[in-house]
């Protein structure tokens, strides 16, 4: 039985209570790792290549085609010249900025039909891993070296960076363009790999079908199979003539790289074994129950409630006008995705009862810390617990800050005017210049990046009023005195007015004068201003309030994680480090699913269920004329299955999260068969407890991109660079 998408809601409720072994289709995999690891059991679930051919520290591999995409997404090289490979909602972003009303990207689709076509992507970078070292030995020698008052140098950001350097030092690693040293901690800072990257900063867009194709299903199939979705696009890696990472010029030239990946057109079948190789975001395996509680009832409810309610307001200008929906597209479609995600984790981890497993799991830690005679892990328990407790409502309102006041409002980056009203106050004519100028060119931008200011005044009356909904008065920022007070009597709509009618960055016009004149008095008084600054001011707060018990927190973490490693390694279990966007492996198998009892998913899907899911008066799935006139002829050419039919999403059942989007999928002989972009609803609570019964990957077929870019773009040149088996 197969059953639409959209409809999954409606299913009943699972109550089986599971436990979390590691099974050989769970884990975030290190590469420098899998040879010791991993290697074994998946021969067993059926890889027919060597490791090496993965992961070669000292050659040339698989991994020195998997890239990390801009700055939260995974792609993969497809061809010699630097051809990349990734989702359609990973690009959107470079598309939506690339796009006007006059070159609609994202409505229309785009392709570049030569090199001198491709376009080029402001602000975009793609980076490979060059090398994967583990160097905990050094880490830890040098961390009793050095003196560390507060003991936070294991963890500490910028500790790591220069120790990052002394051994680049010692080992005559040399710097050059593009390339970047990232020294990073894993197992609660148990153990410390370094990874040396190369980024390239010239990136051109070279393909993306339309969102109709490329986003089909939008809001209501995110996180749902079945999907139907062509969720892809290319772009191209760009280098000075020497091949070296350069800044944009129309005198570089595509990357000649040292691996590309070949694709398969032989498909999949159930039980097919099946890897992946990306840059998983972050997860928490190692929470224990009350921190699993607290991630429920503060960043899970607000990015809920929140984000349901800015969302409303731009869809409903969105579908006004076409400039503002260009504008908008890609701040919707990223609060979107994890307003869903907060929504099915919580309902997944109340069903699944991942409360109930957490607790087994500290209980069979705690009684084998006194099978062994040692109280650090009770202790460790009950520090976390205690600090948890402590901070639950400063991280309730931090997140109530971070979402409604931070994230939702794009009228919040004004420019900093501390410098101005420093010299305002010295009285300093020179410096007073001097930083009007400085002022004048950040209000440019700023007014540019915030085009639609009566958008930006119905998401800010909505935001304010929806904070002060959650965060009683008494507690709520300091801004909240004002809006109180004599002249707005509580009225936030009226609060929001204002500052668009008479703050300095309400308008062109309001700067303006005021430039002319910079003032001390209106910079004081001036409502975006005290907003931003009593925003800010929260933030600090709520920091503050938890700080204290950071430094505790970690300590206690890293033992509780070395304490939960020992153990199952005790059992003759593998282990794997939560995911922190550093390239990682998964592996499983092609697989489907039952949800529900007397339910049951198929692992493929077909251009037949675009078709049914049809809807010309929903934006979400309109299906474009052309690509209903092939599906009508038939005109799928070698990408159609054995039985005629198109190809067009499938599923696995490997581990997975957010910066897993756009990696690439491959068969047993290490060829490219898909594009992973989501996860299904049962299985969003996988960042926190893996469930390899009903958590599944969603994959692009690669044979559905191909047949994208082939027969419904007519860029067959693209195809001609491709290595296809």
């Amino acid at each position: 039985m197969r059953i639409r998408s959209k409809n999954f809601l409606v299913v009943a409720t699972m109550a089986t209570l599971y436990t979390l072994p590691i099974h050989a289709d769970e884990g975030m995999w290190m590469l420098t790792d899998m040879k010791k690891q991993n290697e074994v059991a998946m021969q067993e679930l059926g890889l027919q290549i060597p490791v090496e051919q993965i992961y070669s520290p000292d050659g040339i591999s698989l991994k020195d085609a998997v890239v990390h995409f801009g700055r939260g997404c995974t792609g993969e090289v497809i061809s010699r010249e630097g051809l990349v490979l990734t989702n359609h909602h990973c690009g959107y972003g470079s598309i939506q900025q690339l796009s006007s009303v006059e070159h609609d990207y994202l409505t229309h689709g785009f392709w570049a039909m030569s090199r001198g076509e491709e376009l080029p992507v402001e602000g975009l970078t793609i980076t490979f891993i060059d090398q994967i070292l583990d160097v905990t030995e050094f880490v830890q020698a040098r961390l009793k070296e050095d003196a560390d008052p507060q003991g936070t140098n294991y963890l500490s950001p910028k500790y790591l960076e220069t120790v990052a350097q002394r051994f680049a030092q010692s080992e005559g690693i040399a710097p050059a363009e593009g390339r970047s040293l990232e020294l990073k901690a894993f197992y609660g800072g148990n153990r410390y790999y370094l990874f040396i990257k190369n980024t390239y900063s010239d990136i051109r867009l070279v393909g993306a079908p339309p969102s109709s194709i490329g986003k089909f299903g939008a809001d209501t199939d995110n996180w749902m199979w079945t999907r139907h979705t062509g969720d892809f696009s290319l772009f191209r890696i760009y280098a000075s003539p020497e091949g070296k990472p350069a800044k944009y010029s129309a005198d570089n030239r595509p990357l000649q790289v040292k691996k590309h990946l070949k694709i398969s057109l032989d498909g999949y079948r159930e039980g097919d074994f099946a890897f992946v190789m990306g840059f998983p975001g972050r997860n928490w395996r190692y929470m224990i129950s009350d921190e699993v509680e607290e991630r429920m009832q503060t960043t899970n409810f607000m990015r809920h409630h929140v984000r349901d309610a800015r969302q409303k307001v731009l869809m409903e200008e969105m579908l006004k006008d076409d400039a503002v929906r260009i504008h908008y597209a890609s701040k919707y479609a990223s609060s979107a995705n994890y307003w869903k995600n907060a929504i099915g984790m919580n309902e997944g981890l109340i069903r699944l009862k991942v409360l109930d497993t957490k607790r087994a799991q500290q209980e069979a830690l705690l009684k084998r810390g006194e099978e062994l005679g040692t109280k650090e892990y009770r202790e460790a328990f009950d520090k976390i617990r205690e600090i948890v407790a402590d901070r639950r409502p400063a991280m309730y309102h931090q997140q109530a800050i971070q979402e409604a006041l931070v994230t939702a409002l794009d009228f919040m980056k004004i420019p900093n005017t501390t410098a101005l009203a420093t010299a305002l106050k010295e009285k300093d004519k020179s410096k007073i210049a001097e930083e009007s100028a400085k002022l004048q060119e950040a209000a440019e931008k700023y007014f540019a990046s915030v085009p639609y200011p009566e958008v930006e005044r119905k998401v800010g009356k909505a935001m304010l009023k929806i904070y002060a909904d959650y965060i009683p008065e008494e507690e709520c920022i300091a801004i909240f005195q004002v809006i109180n007070g004599k002249r707005f009597k509580g009225d936030t709509d009226a609060f929001i007015d204002a500052c668009f009618e008479h703050s300095i960055f309400g308008k062109k016009e309001n700067f303006e004068k005021f430039i002319r004149k910079p003032s001390l008095h209106k910079l004081s008084a001036d409502w975006m201003v005290l907003l931003k600054h009593s925003i800010t001011d929260g933030l600090l707060k709520s920091t503050l309030t938890m700080m204290d018990g950071i430094t505790s927190y970690n300590a206690a973490h890293k033992v509780w994680v070395k304490g939960m490693m020992d153990m199952r390694q005790a059992n003759g279990q593998a282990i794997y480090p939560d995911a922190n966007s550093t390239l990682r492996l998964t592996y499983g198998t092609v697989r489907p699913y039952s949800p529900a009892d007397g339910v049951v998913y198929d692992y493929y899907t077909t251009l037949k269920g675009v078709m049914e899911k049809e809807d010309p008066d929903n934006y979400e799935f309109v299906v474009p004329e052309k690509l209903k006139h092939l599906y009508q002829n038939k005109e799928f050419g070698r990408y159609a299955l054995p039985s005629g039919e198109m190809p067009v999403c499938f599923i696995i059942d490997t581990d997975n999260t957010g910066g897993n989007s756009g990696s690439p999928v491959f068969n047993a002989k290490g060829e490219l068969i898909g594009t992973g972009f989501d996860r299904n609803y049962e299985g969003l609570t996988g960042d926190i407890a893996f469930r390899p019964s009903s958590q599944r990957a969603i994959c692009v077929d690669i044979r559905y991109t191909l047949f994208i870019i082939e027969k419904y773009a007519g860029a067959k040149h693209i195809i001609d660079e491709l290595s296809i088996e």
